[in-house]
């Protein structure tokens, strides 16, 4: 520490923050906290740098979470500041990847819920065991190889009618090669319609994925903020 700098315990440090004092020691074991200073005795001396530090990870952790927050920090402590900042710039290029596959689902619902209130009523052979592949390669317009190259892509996954081992598709399967069909004519690849699919499996209708979406969109717009608070923490402590 500098001369004149204020010198403090353990316990000092850790009511300053509001953590226990095997936090901090735990803290300065993982690298969050610089080295601290030694008495002769032993006892750990901390002083304003290793305050300043607590607070900037805990400023990084609600938008980077935990172990990123301590891997940023182990790597300024180290010396590796571009290592930080890369660390940094990864976070923020998946949440990039998180927000535009959230929209890629709600553009698919969009489409999908266009396409639903325009779909033509049911003819009287759509009965309750299901569409033949011709039948829905007819209905969404689309060759039927095209359904089976996402069948084998995982996308769509058809019931089998028993004996003769043809295909069948229920109402959800037409609604999940719906969604394949507006994605794919949008240049979405497999592995971005993939999750698309999931969701909407999951919430098990397109209004539960919507409000779902709507949920996930909140939470993402709030752990931006949460980001970009602790970036500039970050940069006020590399200062």
């Amino acid at each position: 520490m500098e001369n004149g700098e204020r010198r403090l315990r353990t316990v000092d440090l850790a009511r300053a923050v509001g953590l226990s004092t095997q936090q901090v020691r735990n803290y300065e074991d993982a690298g969050v906290l610089p080295p601290a200073a030694r008495t002769e005795a032993g006892y750990r001396v901390f002083g304003e740098r290793h305050r300043e530090a607590l607070l900037t990870y805990r400023a990084l952790q609600p938008g980077y979470g935990a172990v990123t927050a301590t891997r940023i920090m182990r790597a300024v402590h180290d010396g590796d500041v571009a290592g930080a900042l890369a660390l940094v710039d990864a976070a923020h290029a998946a949440l990039h990847e998180e927000r535009a596959a959230l929209r890629t689902s709600s553009e698919a619902l969009e489409a999908l819920a266009g396409r639903e209130a325009s779909a033509p009523p049911a003819r009287s052979g759509d009965g309750p065991h299901g569409l033949r592949i011709g039948e829905v390669a007819a209905l969404i317009g689309v060759r039927t190889s095209a359904l089976r190259v996402w069948e084998a892509a995982g996308l769509l996954v058809p019931g089998r009618e028993r004996g003769t081992g043809y295909r069948v598709y229920g109402p959800a399967d037409v609604r999940d090669a719906r969604v394949v069909r507006t994605l794919r004519r949008s240049h979405h690849l497999f592995d971005r319609i993939r999750p698309v699919l999931d969701d909407l499996r999951r919430a098990g209708s397109s209004e539960a994925l919507r409000t779902a979406l709507e949920t996930r969109g909140t939470a993402l717009t709030a752990r931006t903020r949460s980001m970009l608070a602790g970036a500039a923490a970050l940069d006020a402590y590399l200062e």
